[in-house]
C-alpha cells in the first residue's frame, strides 16, 4: 500500500508554522497524538532535522504502515500503541517528562475509510465493525443486537444530532427481533426505509448515524476530553499545541478545554493574581481557522476541518 496517495495531510503548512518557534532546538519532542499514516510526522521529522516524534494511535495496522514510512528516522520516531489519552503514561513509558509539541488530528483517518472492510464507510457494504483498534471487543454489531432502544436513542442524537433518532431506535429494536443485523447494507437499507422521503432528499439518512456508532464503538469524545487536559500537562514552557477537529463535538470539546487552560483562576476580588492562578496557555489563533479554498479543492477531507492552537506560558 502506498500510504503517500491515499493519506494528504491536512492543513500541513500551516500546522508546521504554528509548531516551528518550539520544536527546532535540539532535543525537542513532539507527540503526534493521532499519527494515522505518518503524514505529517514524516513532513516534521524531515524538516526539524534535530526531532524526535513519539506516534501514538489505537490502530494497530496504521502502525505498522507508519513504521516503515518513518524507518528511515531511525529512533527519532517512536511509536506506541494507546489511545492519545494515554499520552502521559506513553511518554512516562520513553523516559519523557514533557515535550515541546503535540498534535492531534482528530477523526476517523483516510485508510479507515477507504478500506471497506472496516466498515466506516456507509456508501460501501461492510461488516459493521468501525473498530480503529481491532484488538477491542467493542463492535458495531455488538452495540445495534445489545444495547437498549433508550441507549441507542441517546447515542444517535448525542453523537450524530440525528433528529429521528427515537425513530431509528425503534426500528433497530424491531429488526434485530427477527434478524441479527450484521452488514453495513443491511443497517443503511433500514435507516432509509425508516426515513421519511422528504428528509431523505436532505442528505444520506445514514451520515450523522454511522458518526455517532463510530464514535460509541470507540469512545472517541470520552477519550478526548480526557486528552486535552493530559497534553497540556505535558506541554514544556513555550511548547505549542495543535489541534484538528471535523465536526463540531470534537470542536466544542477542544475549545472548553482550551478555554479553561487560557483563564485566569484568579478568585473574584483579589487585589494581585498569584502566580498559580496564571493562565496556563495562550491562544495562538482566533476561534477555529479554516483550511483555504485551494486546499479544499485539492483535500475534499479538509473541507470540515477547523485548527485551534495554543502555546504553554506558564510552568507546571
Amino acid at each position: 500500500m502506498d500510504v503517500t496517495k491515499i493519506h494528504v495531510p491536512v492543513m500541513l503548512d500551516r500546522t508546521i508554522e504554528l509548531l516551528a518557534p518550539a520544536i527546532g532546538e535540539p532535543g525537542a519532542v513532539l507527540v503526534d497524538a493521532t499519527l494515522g499514516l505518518g503524514g505529517h510526522t514524516e513532513a516534521l521529522l524531515t524538516r526539524f532535522p534535530n526531532l524526535t516524534v513519539v506516534g501514538l494511535d489505537r490502530d494497530p495496522e496504521a502502525l505498522r504502515l507508519a513504521g516503515e514510512r518513518l524507518a528511515p528516522f531511525g529512533e527519532r520516531a517512536r511509536l506506541v500503541h494507546c489511545v492519545y489519552d494515554e499520552i502521559q503514561d506513553a511518554l512516562q513509558g520513553l523516559g519523557y517528562t514533557e515535550v515541546q509539541g503535540i498534535l492531534f488530528d482528530l477523526g476517523v483517518s483516510s485508510m479507515q475509510l477507504d478500506q471497506a472492510s472496516r466498515g466506516f464507510a456507509y456508501s460501501k457494504d461492510a461488516p459493521l465493525d468501525m473498530r480503529m483498534d481491532s484488538t477491542a471487543e467493542l463492535t458495531a454489531e455488538t452495540v445495534l443486537a445489545d444495547y437498549s432502544e433508550a441507549e441507542l436513542r441517546r447515542i444517535f442524537w448525542e453523537y450524530g444530532e440525528e433528529r429521528l433518532a427515537a425513530r431509528y431506535a425503534r426500528r433497530i429494536v424491531e429488526k434485530r427481533v427477527e434478524n441479527r443485523l450484521t452488514s453495513s447494507a443491511q443497517f443503511v437499507d433500514l435507516l432509509q426505509k425508516a426515513t421519511p422521503a422528504a428528509i431523505s432528499r436532505q442528505g444520506h439518512p445514514a451520515k450523522r448515524v454511522f458518526q455517532a456508532l463510530r464514535i460509541e464503538v470507540n469512545q472517541e469524545l470520552v477519550a478526548l476530553e480526557r486528552a486535552i487536559p493530559a497534553a497540556i500537562d505535558v506541554l514544556a514552557l513555550g511548547g505549542r499545541m495543535v489541534v484538528l477537529s471535523y465536526q463540531s463535538l470534537e470542536d466544542r470539546i477542544v475549545k472548553r478545554a482550551l478555554h479553561a487552560a487560557t483563564t485566569s483562576t484568579t478568585p473574584p476580588g483579589l487585589p494581585v493574581e498569584l502566580p498559580e492562578h496564571q493562565a496556563k496557555l495562550r491562544l495562538l489563533v482566533r476561534g477555529a481557522e479554516l483550511a483555504t479554498d485551494d486546499e479544499k479543492a485539492s483535500n475534499p477531507r479538509s473541507t470540515p476541518v477547523r485548527l485551534r492552537a495554543a502555546e504553554r506560558v506558564r510552568a507546571a
